[in-house]
């Protein structure tokens, strides 16, 4: 068709144009089909993006660069160790109490919902709270479920566990060390003419890892605060909120009111409607909004702006089609997206008067129109 025809020669007439879509097709087909399987080579390059600011730090010191590979790659082992004895077990420990508590915490808030009706009479029937308590009982029982085919399948998961263990540090320690032979191995199956490429890529590499790096300080400080905030108020479960509050940034405007409303929740289950349940719930909103206000353009500021709109749509899209992974990296997706309508080379619309106007014999004068 000439409408087909004239748009590709429009968009597609470069050669580098077409390099450049044929490498985002085969990226999106490898994460699409091969994400789940990669994911040990994909935490690996974010743990290689985070460590390799350092790395660049102290060779601009004068550091040899396998001298602060060794250091850097030393000194994430101590931590990935510290965490492993020391965080894991507590957590595990507070996920176990949580899961044991819960079905108590369902029954006080069947009974919250309950009493509903006789405090708002105008508001809520009897029969919506009995409609959404037996909903409510469904979705525990598909969870107790869920959590029971879960338990069958640790074995399968401590294996998995334990091959990420093994894997991942390797991984973060070759893609440090040869770097430049691995860059240059990808670089000499791309075309010759490669300058569109490379202009996206800068981009995308510079926010990438601008992104990674601040991401990781920001669940680091998010974590820290809300740790020694829930302690100090006495909150149940207080290391396994602050990590989940820590991880929320990841996903942002949901991830943020879906740990408000746990953190509501497990208040409201340790001291009912209080004042220390409005202080639990005060203080993580305080948190929320000092990190998306302050703590986050800070961390950022370098980082292309991108629209709340196309923030969400990037969450939800990449999120359904890559998991965990499509959620972390949804903002840099899209900041990919972003460079590359920008990067794409487009002609630009023709001068000419419509056909029609020129068919009636109409002409266009600097200020004015007229007819023959």
């Amino acid at each position: 068709m000439p409408l087909i025809r004239d748009w590709f020669q429009r968009y597609f007439a470069d050669p580098q144009v077409t390099g450049l879509a044929i490498l985002l097709a085969v990226g999106f087909v490898t994460v699409v089909f091969m994400g789940h399987v990669l994911a040990p080579v994909l935490a690996s390059l974010v743990i290689a993006y985070l460590l390799e600011g350092i790395v660049g730090y102290l060779e601009r010191r004068g550091c040899p660069r396998w001298i602060a590979v060794i250091l850097v790659f030393v000194v994430f082992m101590v931590a990935l160790f510290g965490d492993i004895f020391g965080l894991i077990p507590l957590l595990s420990q507070q996920v176990t109490q949580f899961f044991q508590l819960l079905p108590k915490m369902i029954a006080q808030g069947q009974q919250l919902l309950l009493s509903l009706p006789e405090y708002y009479p105008n508001l809520f029937s009897q029969d919506q709270v009995n409609n959404l308590v037996s909903a409510l009982h469904v979705e525990v029982a598909q969870l107790g479920q869920e959590m029971l085919s879960w338990s069958l399948a640790s074995v399968t998961s401590l294996i998995m566990l334990g091959m990420y263990l093994v894997l991942v540090p390797l991984l973060v320690f070759f893609f440090l060390k040869d770097k430049n032979r691995l860059v240059g191995w990808c670089k000499s199956y791309l075309p010759q003419e490669r300058k569109l490429i490379v202009q996206v890529w800068r981009e995308v590499d510079f926010q990438i890892a601008n992104y990674i790096r601040g991401k990781c300080i920001e669940i680091l400080i998010v974590w820290a605060v809300s740790f020694i905030t829930f302690y100090l108020l006495g909150l149940q479960f207080s290391m396994l909120l602050s990590v989940l509050m820590g991880l929320s940034v990841i996903i942002p405007y949901i991830g943020a009111m879906a740990i408000t409303l746990l953190v509501a929740f497990v208040a409201y289950f340790q001291w009912g409607l209080s004042a220390e349940l409005a202080e639990a719930f005060g203080v993580c909103v305080i948190i929320q909004f000092l990190d998306g206000n302050v703590l986050a353009p800070l961390l950022f500021a370098e980082v292309v702006d991108l629209h709340p709109v196309a923030v969400i749509v990037a969450i939800v899209v990449f999120g359904g089609v890559w998991g965990f992974w499509g959620l972390f990296f949804a903002i840099p997706l899209a900041t990919l997206i972003q460079a590359v309508l920008k990067a794409w080379p487009k002609l630009p619309p023709a001068k000419e008067p419509l056909p029609l106007l020129k068919r009636w014999g109409i002409r266009f004068l600097p200020g004015r129109q007229r007819s023959r």
